[in-house]
């Protein structure tokens, strides 16, 4: 294993700070996976599993059980995992800009499409080697004039030729659920099989260019862009695996989830496996199913008070159910939150006192109704 440090410049004198990388594997030989942890600085659950998963690496690695390349970072956002402010972390929006760490990864595509377009032709693995080539450099010459972007010119570079991504983040209190891009979904589905996930919620472009759509939507915007011309496959995998809740920092949690993802790894080849008949070990029965992010219904409220739920994460519930009630403790009043729609109630707000239009809850339907950006939180 090598470990990497890339210093990001100093937003004023005497702050510098660096981000933390580690290597495993051979560069180029096999599939490449890039797997970062707490990118939201304050969603911890994905640092103990990249603990955990350092120690998976480091006893493949020295087995010879490697086939491909392996790069870990560990804790993805210096800048975030130092904002506090009166014992409370700050680590989802950076304290300088206001943007979410998570949110507004710069797009290369049609500059890279332009670089590639004359070294393209009938042959599927070329042209994905060409298009990365070229991304990376696209990526190598963007601007990194602040901290904020050269996290994310960093971040990128290590993650925008792999063939698998994923990104560790978790909600406030919530089940195991992923986010993929639609076209990713056929590759997704071992992988939330073998994490247990309740749900798997899928959007084409959600809106902002989070880090694993940056990831991913590269390649079917290639293969739109250059239609009949040039066979794109998908060719790269990204996942945002939200583990569980922000209090959910526990070794067996931690442990079970990281030998999902090594399992997930042995059944894609990345890894050889260790059985005596060379079987990869079998793909769970799924937990959940996968339902379009469009579904996924916020649950506001419209007055503030005290909050207490009624119905538990992972319950399904129906279009109407009460889910929660905000009391007034002035007034006495009680304001029923109702389900938006029938569905899985999963996830749901740590804080027990809410102001006016919060969203306290999420709820996924089956069916697509809302467009627009689809995210939250800028």
């Amino acid at each position: 294993m090598q470990l990497r440090q890339h210093p990001l410049p100093s937003p004023t004198p005497g702050t510098q700070r660096e981000l933390v990388s580690l290597h495993y594997g051979q560069p180029g030989q096999g599939q490449k996976v890039y797997i970062q942890a707490s990118l939201h600085a304050d969603e911890l659950p994905g640092m103990l599993t990249a603990w955990h998963l350092r120690r998976h690496f480091d006893a493949l690695e020295a087995a010879g059980r490697l086939r491909g390349e392996v790069i870990l970072v560990p804790m993805a956002n210096p800048i975030g995992l130092s904002q506090w402010w009166l014992q409370s972390h700050l680590g989802r929006f950076e304290g300088l800009s206001g943007e979410n760490f998570n949110r507004h990864y710069p797009e290369h595509i049609e500059a890279a499409a332009r670089h590639a377009e004359s070294q393209l032709g009938d042959d599927p693995a070329r042209n994905v080697a060409v298009l990365r080539a070229a991304l990376k450099t696209e990526v190598q010459a963007s601007p990194a004039d602040t901290e904020l972007k050269a996290l994310r010119k960093t971040l990128m570079l290590m993650a925008c030729d792999a063939d698998v991504v994923l990104d560790l983040h978790c909600d406030a209190q919530a089940m195991m659920h992923l986010y993929t891009e639609t076209p990713c979904w056929p590759q997704c589905e071992p992988l939330a099989a073998y994490l247990g996930a309740g749900v798997t919620l899928l959007a084409t472009d959600s809106g902002d260019n989070p880090f694993d759509e940056a990831c991913s939507q590269v390649w079917w915007k290639w293969a739109k862009h250059f239609g009949d011309r040039f066979p794109i496959p998908q060719a790269c995998l990204s996942v945002t695996v939200e583990l569980r809740g922000q209090q959910d920092v526990h070794h067996d949690l931690a442990a079970k989830d990281a030998q999902a993802i090594v399992d997930f790894l042995i059944h894609r080849g990345v890894i050889a496996s260790d059985a005596p008949d060379g079987a990869t070990p079998p793909v769970p029965a799924p937990v959940g199913d996968a339902r379009p992010l469009a579904g996924s219904i916020p649950v506001p409220s419209p007055v503030g008070g005290v909050l207490t739920f009624l119905r538990e994460v992972g319950e399904t519930v129906r279009e109407g159910d009460v889910i929660a009630q905000v009391i007034d403790p002035i007034s006495g009043s009680v304001t029923d939150l109702k389900s938006p729609t029938d569905g899985l109630l999963f996830a749901r707000d740590t804080l027990r006192l809410v102001t006016a239009g919060a969203r306290v809850a999420k709820v996924a339907g089956r069916e697509a109704t809302r467009t627009g950006k689809l995210l939250g939180a800028r």
